[in-house]
């Protein structure tokens, strides 16, 4: 097959590719950065965002387009049209965070947020939850059914590991710094589900070309379940290990969290339920029992990035108020630039939040 991904550089796009790469198909892979071809593999520099790259760099004909990129309402209106042209088959990832609480295991139709949530701010607003169940709408009413929708949720990998609402910068950093984990008492008791981004990748490209998987959407989930406690108590353990010393963490009542973590309806609308899955649809595709578990995986990408300490940009404001909290300082030499410098010592010291 000629398989395009757009923005495939990510936790699951990686994956995917590494994957594709020993079977006998060509594939193209949309990059901001010049990637030098491997292979069966291509890359095609650009910005995938703008839609003059891609009218201008796509040829139709594709077997299959994944999107791996993040719209807004507005752009996705723009493109969709164009982007089913050009395949026989769409596949658009979406997110398992477009669910409603369920108190049982969620099921492909299970609510979702933007059906039946009675919260006019929440849904005035263009939030992630909102915004991929509306991109669903907007593929379902396109009068095409060349399109699949996958609903990962929380998906780790080697440079990608979460803890509830943080990304790896806002917690893992600190504790690599001798820092305080600053993380959330109620986010604590909850269950979640966390699947390793290779597993999300199989499940990807099992329903490729497959024609009974048009018009359908899916999630890809792990079966296994798990408190965030337990998530927190992996990755202590694997640190202790790699430090000599076990981090600390601070649990702060929700209203203190959020002001570190400004998050608010990712938290009340996600965080805060508890996440489980039914995997029936997608296992006619792949064998969702045998996905990576969660202890081994995460303890296993934490080695790896410690490998490297690859770290995406410090928010210092966050950084900041998590140190007013803990009563900790981190050393103005360890932030790059004087601007940023400053937003510290503003939030640190001065402005109260």
């Amino acid at each position: 097959m000629k398989i395009l991904l757009l923005g495939g550089t990510g936790a699951m796009g990686k994956h995917l590719v590494d994957l594709l790469t020993t079977e006998e198909h060509e594939v193209y892979v949309t990059t901001r950065s010049a990637k030098p071809s491997v292979g069966n593999t291509y890359y095609i520099q650009g910005n995938a965002h703008d839609i003059n790259f891609l009218r201008t760099n796509l040829q139709k004909n594709w077997d299959v387009i994944v999107d791996f990129m993040v719209y807004s309402t507005r752009q996705f209106e723009s493109r969709v049209n164009f982007l089913l042209g050009l395949t026989g088959q769409y596949i658009f990832l979406s997110s398992a965070r477009v669910y409603a609480n369920s108190p049982t295991p969620i099921k492909e139709n299970s609510d979702r947020l933007l059906d039946v949530s009675n919260d006019p701010a929440f849904l005035s607003t263009d939030e992630y939850a909102l915004t991929k169940a509306r991109q669903e709408d907007i593929l379902k009413n396109s009068g095409k059914k060349n399109w699949t929708i996958i609903r990962p949720y929380i998906t780790y990998s080697e440079n990608r590991l979460q803890l509830g609402v943080l990304e790896k910068e806002a917690w893992l950093y600190r504790a690599l710094k001798g820092r305080t984990i600053v993380f959330s008492k109620e986010i604590n008791d909850k269950v979640s589900t966390l699947t390793y981004g290779l597993d999300v990748s199989r499940g990807i490209l099992n329903i490729m070309g497959k024609a009974t998987a048009l018009g359908q959407a899916f999630h890809i989930t792990s079966l296994e379940n798990i408190i965030w406690r337990d998530v927190l108590t992996i990755y202590l353990d694997s640190l202790e290990k790699h430090l000599g010393f076990r981090p600390k963490v601070v649990l702060e009542e929700l209203n203190r969290f959020g002001k570190t973590h400004p998050a608010r309806y990712q938290i009340i609308y996600d965080r805060l339920y508890d996440r489980r899955f039914d995997n029936t649809k997608i296992n006619k595709y792949t064998n969702s029992t045998k996905t990576k578990p969660v202890k081994t995986g995460l303890s296993d990408c934490l080695q790896t990035f410690l490998e490297t300490e690859n770290f995406d940009p410090i928010n210092w404001r966050s950084e900041a108020i998590k140190d007013r909290l803990t009563k900790e300082h981190t050393p103005l030499q360890e932030i790059s630039g004087i601007r940023q410098k400053i937003r510290y010592l503003i939030f640190r010291y001065i402005k109260q939040v």
